[in-house]
């Protein structure tokens, strides 16, 4: 039975397609349902409520205890170095994976990576550790959303493999937290397949995410999203309920074309990355995770960037970096010492893990909302024909059994946020009396469930 809210709009549509409502003053035309939080279902907040900060403190401390991580390390004492931490981060995750009744499998994807002039002194083994929980729903499982840390630490000289270099923000935060995300996610299903993922090779040249990047463009996996965990530990005196999320507006990749389109008829700031951030602030924002995401519209921090960016090289738009809020430069890519009474490294007693915590529930909130939800409308056209002061689009319909309706969202040019959304029932096209000019469209598809895609930002057809 449709809701009624749905007739009602669907109705209005109906009426405006067929040129039999009239225009009204501009507050009535630009009339719709004002964009709201999605609220956590009961099994979400279950999840949610799993989140253990004790259980983050006791990888994160473990990760520590290997004492120096540089990717050019040890591989093969069981004790110290990049191998010992390769080694625990498999047995945890497979430890978690036996609690999945068998929908998660753990791999690891191992490389030599080559001699890199002025970054990497010589050809190294790298290890990526790769735990996959695979979705349940057959239209859906090949979708596929990663999250990832890196488990490579530095000292100041990126090269020193001697060195006392506990990596406890940078980034055994992003590992500890992915973990905990696994462990908590591994014993539910998910109708798409969600990729935990542990990376080395970071700080020397994004090695590792650029070699999982790659190897999924050349087997044409379809990574809807990719979420980023580096240096999540601690707020550093800012607001303890506060994470940053870095997106691009413009992607990486974009052609010649893409980028004349937007001078002349904009999205700039509607690229894939950023219709993900916004999502995010959408699903994760609640009373449930207890955490504010703080949107930065840019790709990544200055002179520093992240284990999204292979991802955004590789032709997977949708990536994005969380970082806290406020980050204590002595704490990052330090030697450990004591100067003019100042304590300088990346130490385990600088990390905030109640606050870890937090931003662990808004990636796991994210996760859920993305894989049990619908993918994200194909070929949303916005038709630029002729001169008109209504909009126009039309999209490919979605083909889950859950799905139920679509929803067009707009928002004035000059705002952040999408501001109003309208059900229009499983039509694939409308026409808004809305001026194009003056506003930004989108459309997201909702499934039976209410749980609602990410924006798909509409092409021009002229």
């Amino acid at each position: 039975m449709p809701r009624p809210r749905l007739l009602a709009a669907a109705c209005v549509l109906v009426a405006v397609c067929a040129g039999i409502a009239k225009a009204g003053p501009p507050a009535a035309r630009a009339a719709g349902d004002p964009i709201r939080p999605v609220a956590p279902s009961p099994e979400v907040r279950a999840m949610l409520g799993d989140v253990s900060p004790s259980q983050i403190s006791q990888y994160d401390h473990a990760l520590v205890g290997f004492k120096n991580r540089n990717t050019l390390s040890e591989q093969h004492n069981p004790n110290r170095g990049i191998g010992a931490a390769r080694d625990y981060i498999f047995q945890q995750f497979k430890k978690i994976a036996a609690t999945s009744d068998g929908r998660m499998d753990v791999k690891l994807q191992s490389f030599v990576q080559p001699k890199v002039p002025g970054e990497l002194p010589r050809a190294v083994r790298i290890t990526n550790v790769v735990a996959t929980l695979h979705g349940t729903q057959p239209g859906s499982k090949g979708r596929r959303y990663v999250v990832s840390g890196h488990y490579d630490s530095r000292c100041t000289d990126v090269l020193d493999t001697k060195c006392l270099a506990p990596g406890a923000d940078d980034d055994a935060s992003g590992v500890s937290g992915v973990l905990e995300m696994a462990r908590v996610m591994a014993t539910h299903q998910f109708e798409s397949t969600i990729v935990f993922m542990a990376v080395a090779g970071e700080e020397q040249g994004l090695f590792g995410s650029e070699h999982f990047a790659s190897v999924a463009r050349a087997n044409h996996v379809n990574v809807a999203g990719m979420l980023d965990n580096d240096i999540i530990g601690t707020p550093n005196g800012a607001d303890p309920h506060t994470v940053r999320l870095f997106s691009e507006g413009i992607p990486t990749d974009v052609t010649p074309d893409e980028l004349s389109l937007m001078q002349s008829v904009g999205g700039e700031n509607d690229g894939p990355a950023r219709q993900l951030a916004r999502f995010v602030k959408d699903v994760a924002e609640n009373d449930a995770t207890g955490m504010k995401i703080h949107l930065i519209f840019r790709r990544d921090r200055f002179l520093r960037g992240g284990d999204q960016i292979p991802f955004l090289e590789h032709h997977y738009r949708s990536a994005v970096r969380f970082t806290e809020e406020r980050e204590n430069f002595d704490h990052q890519h330090q030697d450990v010492r004591v100067e003019n009474g100042v304590q300088f490294g990346d130490l385990p007693q600088f990390v905030d893990f109640p606050y870890l915590a937090g931003v662990t529930r808004v990636n796991v909130a994210t996760l859920a909302a993305l894989a049990d939800g619908p993918a994200q409308p194909a070929n949303v056209k916005i038709i630029a024909t002729e001169l008109t002061n209504s909009t126009t689009l039309r999209w490919k319909a979605n083909t889950e059994p859950d799905f139920d309706h679509y929803e067009v969202v707009w928002r004035t040019t000059d705002a952040p946020l999408w501001e109003h959304s309208m059900a229009v029932g499983t039509r694939l096209h409308v026409t808004l009396p809305l001026s194009k000019d003056n506003f930004v469209f989108g459309v997201r598809a909702v499934d039976s469930d209410g749980n609602p895609s990410p924006v798909t930002f509409p092409e021009p057809v002229f």
